[in-house]
C-alpha cells in the first residue's frame, strides 16, 4: 500500500489485521462482479465481500436512486421525522416478509439488528408482565455479530473469549453440523430429532418459563460455513417455542434476502419467526443498513404497553440507506434475480463437486443457493483437521487473491479453534461462465495453498 499512497506514508487505519495491512490492495472501482485495484488488477468478488454485494458493484439503478435521494434529503432524525423512502421500503419489506412479520425497525447493520432483536424480545416479556424470562438459548458455533449482547448469545468461542467477563450469561445447544455430528446409523430426520431433544433438555434444565427466545441462523454463516438444518428441524423448534411461549429469533443477516434462492431462507423451512434480522443483502453494500422484522404481537405489546421501544441509534432509517435498499430490493424482484440464484446454485454445486468431490483434502462441500463452503481435512477418511497454526484458510484466500479471486476465509470451523473453510457467495447477477471461472481459480488456489504446507 505504501507505494500507492501519495505521501509515501504507512496506513493510519487500524485494519482488521495489522500485520500486512500496508500491503492490502487499494480498491478504486467496481463494476458487475469485479473490483479493480489501483494497479488495474481485477478481482472477481466471489464472496460478495461478506455475502453483501448481491447485485455486484456499480449497478446503475441503485446509483441513480442514491443520486436522486441525496438531491432531495440526506438525513432526518427519526425523533422528529419519518421519510417517504423509509415508509416505502418498510411497505415493500412487509409485503414480501414471512407470514406474521408486519413491522420493520431499521438499523445500520447486522450486529445492530440482532442486538435490537434481543432487546425487543426482553422488552416484550416486560410489557407482558413476565420479567422472570431472562434466558436466551443460542447454538454453539453460531455468529450473530460483534456487539456485546449478540456476542453473549452467539457461540463463536474465539470472538467471545477475551470479552467473556463483559458478557451476560446465555445458554447454547448443538448446531446442525451433519458432516461431523450425524451418526452413520441415523437418518437426517433422526439426527434432527436428536438436536431437538437436546434443546428440550435444555429447556427442562432452565425452566421454560425463564426462557425469552431461541436464537439461530437459518443457514449457518461465516463461523461454521453454510451449514443447513436437517429436514423438519425448524418446524419442530417452532412448535416447541410456541408450546412454551418462547420467541423464535432468526438471524438471516448473511443467509437472507435472496442468498439461498428464496427471499428469506426460512421460506424453505416452512416457518415464520417472531423476530428476524436482515442486513447484508438488504442494501447490497451500497449503503450501511439492517433491519428487524417483527410480528404484530410484539408490536402490539409495545403499542398497548409503554408505547415505545427503549432503544435507538442516530442513523435509524437513514434516507440514503433506505433509498439504496429499496432500489436493491426492487431490482432483485423486477429482474427476477432469485430465479438466477436458483439456476446458478445448481451449476455452482455441480462444479464444486466436480472439482473438489474427490479432493484428498476437501472433506465437505455444503451450502444452498449462492452460499457454499468447502471444509478442509488432512485425510477424508479420518476427517482430521489441519493444524490451526498453518492457517490454511488464509493461505487459500491469499492464493485466490493472487489469481484475481476474492473468497471468504474462516478458521475454527469445528470448535472455534480447529478446522478451516472457505466460503463463496457470488452476486446474484453471475452467469454460468462466471461460476466456472470462480471454481477454476478457487481450485488452483486450494492446490497451491496445500502444496505450500506439504
Amino acid at each position: 500500500m505504501t507505494k500507492d499512497r501519495p505521501d509515501g506514508a504507512r496506513t493510519r487505519i487500524l485494519h482488521r489485521q495489522i500485520a500486512g495491512s500496508d500491503r492490502l490492495p487499494i480498491a478504486v472501482s467496481g463494476r458487475g462482479i469485479e473490483i479493480v485495484d489501483s494497479t488495474g488488477k481485477a478481482y472477481i468478488d466471489a464472496s460478495g465481500g461478506a455475502a453483501v454485494s448481491c447485485l455486484g458493484h456499480g449497478h446503475p439503478r441503485v446509483n441513480e436512486a442514491l443520486k436522486a435521494q441525496i438531491d432531495r434529503l440526506a438525513y432526518a432524525h427519526t425523533s422528529f421525522f419519518t421519510t417517504e423512502v423509509a415508509e416505502e421500503l418498510a411497505d415493500h419489506l412487509v409485503a414480501h416478509a414471512p407470514a406474521g412479520l408486519d413491522h420493520v425497525y431499521y438499523v445500520s447493520g447486522g450486529s445492530e439488528a440482532m442486538e435490537a432483536a434481543l432487546k425487543m424480545a426482553r422488552q416484550y416479556f416486560i410489557e407482558k408482565g413476565e420479567p422472570g424470562r431472562v434466558n436466551f438459548i443460542g447454538r454453539r458455533q453460531s455468529y450473530h455479530g460483534n456487539t456485546l449482547g449478540v456476542l453473549a448469545v452467539g457461540g463463536n468461542l474465539w470472538r467471545r473469549q477475551q470479552f467473556a467477563p463483559m458478557l451476560f450469561d446465555s445458554h447454547h445447544v448443538s448446531p446442525p453440523y451433519a458432516y461431523r455430528d450425524q451418526r452413520s446409523d441415523e437418518t437426517a430426520e433422526e439426527y434432527g430429532e436428536r438436536l431437538v431433544a437436546e434443546f428440550e433438555a435444555k429447556l427442562t434444565e432452565l425452566g421454560p418459563e425463564t426462557v425469552i427466545a431461541f436464537v439461530a441462523e437459518t443457514v449457518g454463516g461465516a463461523t461454521q460455513g453454510c451449514t443447513t438444518a436437517p429436514p423438519g428441524y425448524f418446524k419442530r423448534m417452532r412448535e416447541i417455542c410456541d408450546r412454551h411461549g418462547i420467541l423464535l429469533i432468526l438471524d438471516e443477516v448473511m443467509c437472507g434476502m435472496g442468498r439461498t434462492g428464496t427471499l428469506h431462507a426460512c421460506e424453505q423451512e416452512g416457518i415464520s419467526p417472531d423476530l428476524m434480522a436482515i442486513a447484508k443483502g438488504l442494501g447490497g453494500g451500497y449503503q450501511p443498513i439492517g433491519a428487524v422484522l417483527l410480528s404484530e404481537r410484539i408490536f402490539a405489546a409495545f403499542r398497548d404497553g409503554s408505547g415505545f421501544f427503549q432503544h435507538g441509534h442516530t442513523y435509524l432509517a437513514h434516507p440514503l440507506a433506505c433509498a439504496a435498499a429499496l432500489a436493491v430490493q426492487k431490482t432483485i424482484q423486477e429482474e427476477e434475480l432469485l430465479a438466477n440464484v436458483r439456476k446458478q446454485s445448481a451449476h455452482l454445486e455441480r462444479r464444486l463437486k466436480e472439482r473438489f468431490g474427490n479432493h484428498h483434502h476437501v472433506g465437505d462441500i455444503r451450502g444452498r443457493g449462492l452460499f457454499w463452503a468447502i471444509e478442509y481435512v488432512t485425510d477424508r477418511g479420518t476427517k482430521d483437521p489441519f493444524d490451526p497454526a498453518l492457517k490454511l484458510n488464509a493461505r487459500v484466500k491469499r492464493e485466490a487473491l493472487a489469481r484475481g479471486l476474492a473468497c471468504y476465509a474462516m478458521p475454527g470451523t469445528i470448535d472455534g479453534k480447529t478446522g478451516d473453510h472457505n466460503m463463496l457467495a457470488p452476486p446474484f447477477i453471475c452467469t454460468g461462465q462466471d461460476i466456472d471461472t470462480i471454481v477454476e481459480r478457487l481450485g488452483d488456489a486450494v492446490d497451491a495453498a496445500i502444496q505450500s504446507i506439504a
